[in-house]
């Protein structure tokens, strides 16, 4: 019994194959693979016009702070960039915030940049709420250069919680997967695409990448050996180490919420099942007991649970058991197809794939509710993952012939499409905050 289609990601790990690559560790992405074409599409129900001044100094910088800052908000969905460039501003500057709610402004943002004497750049900025005409305050942060886009990042960060309640997710980054040629290569960049790194690269294709709650190790599945295998590897250091190499198939890692344990499918005692081991490939327990194929599992943010892929039903669907065993409990019941889940980190939603048709979109479903309701309008998508603050999904489809990565807001609205001129990208992860909050 198979429901593999050889064109779905969500199931690409079911395959067996021998393979040989090449690694490389932390390599810099140069020339046009690392160059990301993002267009923003659709309105968001409700935006938050913020003005956005050029920061002082910014023309000697190597990095457009204002400009990086209002593409991330503007990507979430939530704010609307206004432009407040012919404004001399800083973060030093007291303006008449009446006269920015005229403009229809209800944020305001301004700031500077500074090369210090050590080479370092000083980068100041200041938020000030229009509406309520209160001074929302600043930071001042120093870095080199090499690091501007990342202070960029959070200072749409800090803006993004002051304004909405919620963390921001800018300052994070993204694991993905782009092809050029018969070249397979995973990539680890900034969550805008930028900055992009390689730890990996492969003749042949490279499944299944999942981030450690750290946010400094991945997991995915290589064939090096012969066979399907589940390795870990050091991001910053490309040190890895082979956890799953058992009779079979080894795949679909999946790392829990503490980062202790993973769950993996195993073809070791025949079908393929889901179970559970220690991280470093010791203690291996089978979770799921089944005559059917059970796999892409993804853990429920409190680790006391994990979902599922299963067509013990006749048709594959989303499945949810303890972390501890026992018996399944369908989740999903919308759609004779339905594969690839993944629970957002504050425990409300499930997306996954859906066949509609000949086609299969990304949907969204309430887990209190058991709502469901299409993400995407496309008919090639693939490999679902949420922000770490719940507040996006990113995933793979296709788009006029070529493999692309798009973020969509939860509600469809608000659509970015990643896209290279000349590598197609799929199987998309997003990785968790990298520091703790202040």
């Amino acid at each position: 019994m198979s429901f593999s289609d050889s064109r779905r990601s969500a199931c690409r790990h079911l395959l067996a194959g021998a393979a040989l690559f090449a690694v490389g560790t932390s390599l810099p992405v140069t020339g046009a693979l690392a160059q990301f074409r993002v267009e923003i599409s659709g309105v968001g129900a409700t935006q938050i016009p913020i003005a956005i001044a050029r920061f002082r100094n910014e023309s000697g910088s190597p990095a457009a702070i204002s400009a990086i800052v209002q593409a991330d908000l503007e990507r979430s969905g939530l704010f609307r960039g206004l432009d407040a460039s012919a404004d001399r501003l800083d973060e030093t500057s007291r303006p008449p915030l009446s006269d920015w709610k005229t403009k229809g402004a209800d944020a305001l943002l301004a700031g500077s940049v500074t090369r210090l004497a050590d080479g370092q750049y000083d980068v100041r900025y200041h938020v000030w709420d229009v509406l309520k005409a209160r001074d929302l305050g600043g930071l001042s942060i120093v870095v080199p250069a090499a690091d501007l886009r990342l202070a960029a990042h959070r200072i749409a960060d800090d803006i993004f919680e002051k304004l909405t309640g919620d963390r921001g997710a800018f300052a994070t980054r993204i694991a993905y997967v782009s092809k050029v040629g018969s070249r397979h290569t995973l990539i680890v960049a900034d969550a805008d695409g930028e900055g992009a790194q390689t730890p990996l690269t492969s003749a042949q294709p490279i499944i299944s990448p999942a981030w450690a709650p750290d946010g400094r190790q991945l997991a995915y599945v290589s064939f090096e050996t012969g066979k399907p295998v589940v390795v870990v590897q050091d991001v910053s250091t490309g040190r890895r180490r082979v956890v799953a190499s058992f009779k079979g198939s080894n795949s679909a890692p999946a790392w829990s919420p503490d980062g202790r344990q993973l769950a993996v499918t195993l073809s070791r005692e025949g079908g393929s099942q889901i179970y559970v081991m220690g991280v470093d490939g010791q203690d291996v327990r089978r979770l799921t007991q089944s005559a059917a194929i059970d796999t892409e599992a993804t853990w429920s943010p409190d680790g006391a649970s994990l979902y599922f892929v299963s067509d013990r039903g006749g048709s594959p669907q989303i499945y949810r058991v303890s972390a501890s065993g026992g018996p399944a409990q369908r989740v999903t019941f919308s759609g004779s197809y339905n594969i690839s889940p993944a629970i957002s980190p504050d425990g409300r939603w499930l997306a996954y794939v859906s066949q509609v048709e000949r086609g299969y979109r990304v949907h969204l479903m309430e887990l209190a509710s058991g709502q469901v309701r299409a993400l995407s309008d496309t008919r090639d998508d693939e490999s679902p993952s949420f922000a770490p603050n719940s507040r996006q999904v990113i995933y793979a489809t296709r788009l006029q012939g070529r493999e692309v990565l798009v973020t969509s807001s939860l509600d469809g609205r608000i659509k970015a499409r990643l896209t290279t001129q000349v590598a197609d990208v799929r199987e998309p992860v997003w990785g968790p905050f990298l520091t703790p909050r202040r």
